[in-house]
């Protein structure tokens, strides 16, 4: 139909590339308002509302830069029609981002999703997913047969992972904000599942 061709044209303008040290303030926003939806009703409230976006881009800023155990950072970014709001822009604005490297823990997976984060209105949208395919290629490029991810056991991210063929290899209890909270070890191995669960789909 006509209506629906202008919308596979505007889901070509959401594009992934590795995060440069200017996206941190955009980064720490998506991060902000990742954790407040994801995780209502799970940490406390008070913590969530007292996340501190400057802090966080500092905090971003230093990740982005940071090279050891084959860090890297990936962003997800909307331009033209695709991005938030009404009044779309010029430039292209953050709505998701992923990071990793090496694992941080030996024994589970040679390498690590650390962080993956995009805004409510980008989540069907397969941002998550690209999102995943570039840390799985980073990954396996320097080196990582396997790839790991933690995730809370009250996310419902957990079944987008279990969704890309991720299974559970570990809980464990542990403490955010001060409360007790279980996580859960999400394992591709070999890391080739995970290229596969993400291949681009075809549309039409």
């Amino acid at each position: 139909s006509e209506s629906a061709a202008p919308r596979r044209e505007a889901r070509t303008m959401i594009s992934i590339r590795k995060a440069r040290p200017g996206d941190a303030r955009e980064i720490a926003a998506v991060h902000v308002a990742a954790w407040r939806s994801a995780y209502a009703g799970i940490l406390d409230d008070g913590y969530l509302a007292n996340l501190s976006e400057p802090r966080l881009a500092a905090f971003y800023q230093r990740a982005i830069l940071d090279r050891r155990e084959g860090h890297a950072v990936f962003v997800a970014t909307a331009a033209g029609e695709d991005q938030p709001g009404d009044s779309p822009g010029s430039n292209a604005v953050v709505v998701g981002f992923a990071s990793g490297g090496r694992a941080r823990r030996r024994g589970l997976g040679e390498g690590e999703v650390g962080t993956l984060y995009v805004l409510d209105d980008y989540r069907e949208r397969g941002v998550g997913r690209r999102l995943m395919r570039a840390m799985a290629a980073h990954l396996r490029a320097i080196g990582c047969n396997s790839a790991m991810a933690w995730v809370l056991q009250d996310n419902p991210s957990r079944f987008f992972y279990r969704h890309l063929g991720g299974r559970t290899a570990m809980h464990e209890a542990i403490r955010v904000a001060g409360q007790g909270v279980e996580q859960l070890a999400v394992l591709w191995d070999p890391i080739d599942t995970l290229m596969a669960a993400t291949a681009p789909v075809k549309e039409g």
